[in-house]
């Protein structure tokens, strides 16, 4: 089943001399359940890529369809809730909350939505994560590669259909990234979720389902053309 669609994508920074073209006419699909991993050089479009996958920045032009909903066609605020319900974010920054525990900060896109946490799914998540001993401790008690598997917990525990990940090993070791990356690959397959992954790293791709390149904004598939 199709979960995410993107049409002819093409996002233009400045103007005149100081214009760029971040993105060129991008199109690819990606079904449930996919992990798909996006690699380029700095500064050849990938965050802008996945900024505007997430409604986070608008595109000049092009269509972006999570579970069918085109997320240019609704108004600011209903993309504001559909994005929250149905992306999830993990990004290199772990943007946790000091003053909440591991389970506190994981479960607290649910209140936003006064939502009640489900327990049963709070203590799946904590288990496929590691985390059940650190429940109660407080980010700054943390690794960093710790305190990045509670960021993935918070992106898992919504239920989100597609989740977004820009360069989520960027501020670990080679060990934590590996250690990241298998958790990451796991939970998509574990909860069907579709993980689009922004990574400088090639070795880090050998677990992803499809592998793509972004180049002067434009977007191919490593071993195959785009959908």
């Amino acid at each position: 089943m199709e979960l995410l669609k993107v049409e002819n994508l093409s996002k233009v920074y400045g103007t005149g001399e100081a214009r760029v073209e971040a993105l060129k006419q991008v199109s690819f699909s990606m079904q449930r359940g996919e992990f798909g991993a996006v690699v380029g050089v700095s500064g050849s479009g990938k965050s802008t890529l996945l900024n505007c996958i997430g409604g986070l920045d608008e595109a000049n032009e092009g269509k972006v369809y999570v579970n069918g909903r085109d997320l240019f066609a609704m108004g600011e605020k209903e993309r504001t809730v559909f994005r929250r319900q149905n992306i999830g974010f993990i990004f290199q920054s772990f943007h946790l909350i000091p003053e909440l525990n591991v389970e506190q900060n994981i479960v607290f896109p649910l209140l936003l939505d006064y939502k009640k946490p489900d327990q049963r799914r709070v203590e799946d998540i904590l288990e496929v994560l590691g985390l059940k001993e650190r429940r109660k401790h407080l980010p700054g008690q943390l690794s960093g590669g710790q305190q990045q598997r509670v960021a993935i917990g918070r992106a898992l525990i919504t239920r989100p259909a597609l989740i977004l990940a820009d360069e989520p090993t960027g501020n670990l070791d080679s060990q934590s990234s590996q250690d990241v990356m298998d958790l990451l690959c796991s939970a998509s397959r574990h909860y069907q979720q579709t993980v689009l992954m922004i990574t400088h790293n090639m070795n880090l791709t050998a677990s992803a389902d499809r592998v793509f390149r972004v180049a002067d904004g434009n977007l191919c598939e490593l071993g195959g053309e785009t959908k």
